[in-house]
């Protein structure tokens, strides 16, 4: 399992030139289910962003997690990141879950922020070509892979 999480001023994700969601202050959270990635680690993803603390308090230290800040999340799903690029130059996307269950723990994942932490959570189209604009503030990435 992998997230790749960006702080941003704001996002919005489009469909087929429908606005699908859209979020101010937060972070934009791409996330990966891996073949053999059990669903006791979605509690671990959801714990992890909500309470990662990356962004500026008055002082400008990266002291505040994105519940501190009242902050929101755009969650999109991102099988790519499951891409092997050891050999060749094509990413081989083997280790990509099977779509039915990564869409359920994609789902999962949303839900259990949403409920635990009462954080917002605004989601992609599982599955489909999206665009994506984000303002990022920073730039503050952060990887997390278990």
């Amino acid at each position: 399992m992998k997230a790749v999480i960006q702080v941003v001023k704001d996002a919005e994700l489009t469909v087929y030139d429908k606005l699908i969601s859209k979020i101010g202050q937060g972070i934009v959270v791409f996330f990966c289910v891996e073949k053999g990635d059990e669903e006791e680690k979605l509690q671990y993803f959801s714990k992890k962003i909500a309470n990662l603390r990356i962004f500026s308090d008055e002082n400008g230290k990266t002291n505040l997690s994105v519940q501190d800040v009242k902050g929101e999340i755009l969650l999109v799903s991102q099988f790519t990141l499951a891409g092997d690029c050891e050999h060749g130059n094509r990413p081989y996307f083997i280790n990509a879950e099977a779509p039915e269950r990564a869409n359920r723990m994609y789902e999962e994942l949303g839900k259990m922020i949403r409920e635990t932490y009462d954080i917002p959570v605004k989601m992609g189209a599982f599955g489909e070509e999206m665009i994506i604009k984000q303002t990022n503030d920073g730039p503050f990435t952060i990887l997390l892979e278990k």
